[in-house]
């Protein structure tokens, strides 16, 4: 039991480190205050990937069309991905001589054996983009009427060749939906503290811009193109390894893009699933190495709880382990909910870990040895 002890304490101590070092970058890194208004030269193009997408899109395409970007810098491409409702009419109909329908089957065959749709689906997009600023979301997303201003104006104060920027959930009526919210608000908090710091690269594809030069000068998705998720932090490495200097992430609150989250525990699950399945698949080790303890520590808080059934003196440490737990992410998450407008979700940190530690240690397994559902579509 004491080397048991040890060990699951020298997990903890990376554990904490790790969050103390993310609370570090997340507060080192600058709200960005824009300076100077936007110069008028940038043509920007959205990317939105859809499938199935039709209830979705209206309230996406509306908020676009709120914008204070100039619309006639602004090209919006939704690309159809084969949808079986009305997404395409939706797209044809809306009152936007601006907004333009690409559709994949047109480029690709239904049966056509693909692992990755979705990549495909941006790279006929960015070929046909006009803008020399390719700007991705998703069509669940809602964004507020300076999103895109205040985008371009940290594009060309900084220069920056890939950007990262906030995503939120909103509309959690529940307590699923709040702890959904919370995990993914972490998770955001360590994009941005880990691009302030340089230790790792990671961006969410509901919100993240790219040179569109860049792209191709990097190979866009080729190497990376069989997996199936990944069109967001696979191609942001593919960015840094070519420019180490040219990465950032846009710290400013008009420029949250907000989502839903899922409504079902079998949709969380598939997810989550997704997003493990990239674990693996990183060039860059450093992030995997920071993984690897997050997991490792979750699996270790599990099988003390599974232990303490059965042997009650695991239960004083248990209790002892979660206290130190709980204490450092609080210290993390305190300054990001803040900027997220969400501190009061943090009273549901505490409760919230019956269901944090065990889904992390299940997706994380899963996403390495199981399969998972994504639009309809089995992926491996």
């Amino acid at each position: 039991m004491n080397i048991l002890l040890v060990i699951i304490g020298l997990l903890g101590a990376g554990y904490g480190l790790l969050l103390l070092w993310y609370g570090l970058g997340w507060k080192r890194l600058p709200v960005f205050s824009p300076a100077a208004p936007v110069s008028g030269r940038t043509r920007v193009t959205v990317i939105i990937p859809a499938r199935d997408e039709a209830q979705n899109l209206p309230p996406l395409l509306e908020a676009l069309q709120r914008q204070t970007y100039p619309a006639e810098l602004l090209e919006i491409i939704v690309i159809d991905d084969f949808s079986a409702d009305n997404t395409e009419q939706v797209v044809r109909d809306f009152p936007a001589a601006n907004v333009r329908l690409l559709r994949l089957s047109d480029h690709l065959d239904r049966e056509q054996r693909l692992n990755s749709f979705k990549k495909k689906a941006i790279e006929i997009a960015v070929g046909q983009a006009t803008g020399a600023l390719i700007v991705t979301t998703d069509a669940d997303c809602v964004m507020g009427p300076q999103w895109m201003e205040t985008l371009v104006q940290y594009y060309e104060t900084h220069g920056r060749k890939f950007i990262a920027a906030p995503v939120s959930f909103y509309q959690e009526r529940n307590f699923f939906k709040i702890l959904q919210s919370l995990d993914f608000m972490n998770m955001q908090g360590i994009t941005g503290a880990v691009t302030q710091l340089k230790i790792g690269t990671m961006c969410n594809g509901a919100n993240l811009a790219y040179e569109k030069a860049v792209f191709y000068e990097v190979g866009g998705f080729s190497g990376i193109d069989n997996i199936a998720s990944g069109d967001d932090m696979l191609l942001m490495y593919k960015v840094y390894r070519r420019y180490p200097d040219g990465i950032g992430y846009l710290k400013n609150e008009a420029a949250i893009v907000r989502t839903l989250p899922v409504d079902t525990l079998k949709a969380f699950m598939h997810q989550r699933i997704r997003w493990s399945s990239k674990a693996d698949k990183y060039d860059d080790k450093r992030l995997t190495w920071m993984l690897a303890v997050v997991y490792l520590w979750n699996a270790a808080l599990l099988l003390m709880g599974i232990a303490a059934v059965f042997f009650p003196l695991w239960w004083y440490w248990l209790l002892i382990f979660l206290l130190f737990k709980i204490t450092v992410e609080l210290y993390f998450m305190v300054p990001v909910a803040r900027f997220f407008g969400k501190t009061t979700f943090l009273l549901w940190v505490i409760p919230g870990q019956l269901f944090h530690i065990p889904y992390i240690v299940i997706a994380g397994w899963l996403g390495k040895f199981g399969t998972y559902q994504w639009k309809g579509r089995t992926v491996n």
